[in-house]
């Protein structure tokens, strides 16, 4: 798997340019007799049908960000290093691996390479499988081969981000007293998001913990002006225990002692990504956490298992790689990961699970 983790990285798949990656997959299954494999677009299905009291789906996505000097894979010793190497074509040559070899799972499989994960969901293969045939994307639960240590990470945070729009008004600097400074006026809110509270509730003994950033800010008019507008930009990752709406509304309770409607201030929901709940008490999940033979932990950043949980498919995390090498230049994956989570997957397929 070193070797097809290797070839993996070595064909081109920056996300909207999955074409070659996605034809390799395929390739590569022509010979699995035992499997439907379907491709649409830049993304390739492939599903047994042997009639099975459950259905476990495993997907990991084909593209990467761009290359960063990192364009082909070295192979070192027990390594393999390269862009995407460990977010995610490791965990992709253990779905092919996988998918070879599952030849009578005692669950039936679906098997998910899809393109586009790494840039706005709008565009994500997933959504264009279910725009052409959701049965394809039906499981009873679901495993996203994201890099993580081999370990079972559960469920994910959700994410909003919020724009602040704080108003004032005109003067000049001359007569600075004639007018009201909407960036000075950023000092107390910026004072709120620094002192919030970063709750950490365990869900399923799984320790999220959530985050509030001011990650942009723009505002002024000219150099001789007090500016009458400033916007702030806030990224706030929350935890599964809180809808969209609950966090969101958190957040405007915490921002209330500076928000002035006489002014024209606003909060607004910009975009928004779903929490997942951990769900690990679903059998297959379950199943997973036992042969891994680590403890599972909280996913505290944004996956697609948001997808499938927003469905009604419970979902968790677990693939090759340290999630914490994804996007850098010194990205790579161990023989060690990619053999364990081969060896965990074949055992909840091969269980009663």
């Amino acid at each position: 798997m070193l070797q097809l983790t290797a070839e993996l990285v070595d064909i081109p798949s920056v996300s909207h340019d999955e074409d070659k990656a996605a034809a390799f997959v395929a390739r590569a299954l022509g010979d699995a007799d035992h499997l439907a494999t379907t491709r649409i677009g830049n993304n390739v299905v492939s599903r047994t049908s042997l009639g099975r009291s459950r259905r476990l789906l495993i997907a990991g996505h084909l593209d990467t960000v761009p290359p960063n000097g990192n364009d082909h894979a070295v192979i070192d010793g027990e390594r393999c290093s390269g862009l995407g190497s460990a977010d995610m074509k490791g965990g992709v040559a253990v779905m092919i691996e996988l998918a070879k070899r599952a030849v009578e799972p005692m669950v039936d499989l679906s098997f998910v390479w899809y393109a586009c994960e790494e840039v706005e969901q709008r565009y994500s293969g997933l959504i264009e499988i279910e725009t052409v045939d959701r049965g394809l994307l039906a499981a009873d639960a679901a495993v996203l081969a994201e890099p993580t240590s081999a370990v079972v990470e559960a469920g994910c945070q959700g994410v909003l981000r919020i724009a602040v729009c704080l108003g004032g008004e005109r003067a000049h600097t001359a007569r600075s007293w004639m007018g009201v400074n909407a960036i000075h006026r950023l000092g107390m809110l910026l004072d709120l998001v620094d002192g919030f509270d970063e709750r950490m509730p365990a869900l399923d003994g799984c320790e999220y913990r959530e985050s509030l950033q001011a990650v942009r800010v723009d505002g002024g008019v000219a150099n001789n002006v007090v500016p009458d507008e400033v916007r702030l930009v806030l990224n706030h990752r929350f935890a599964p225990d809180r809808t969209k709406d609950q966090a969101f509304a958190a957040i405007c309770e915490l921002l209330s002692p500076v928000i002035d409607p006489k002014l024209g201030d606003q909060v607004e929901l910009e975009d928004f990504s779903l929490a997942a709940a951990p769900n690990l008490d679903h059998p297959l999940l379950a199943a997973l956490v036992a042969a891994s033979a680590s403890a599972p932990r909280a996913k505290l950043s944004w996956t697609d298992v948001s997808f499938f949980s927003a469905r009604g498919v419970p979902a968790a995390n677990f693939g090759p790689g340290d999630p914490q090498l994804a996007h850098t230049a010194g990205e790579w994956v161990g023989r060690h990961d990619l053999e364990l989570v081969l060896a965990s997957l074949e055992k909840v397929v091969s269980s009663q699970a």
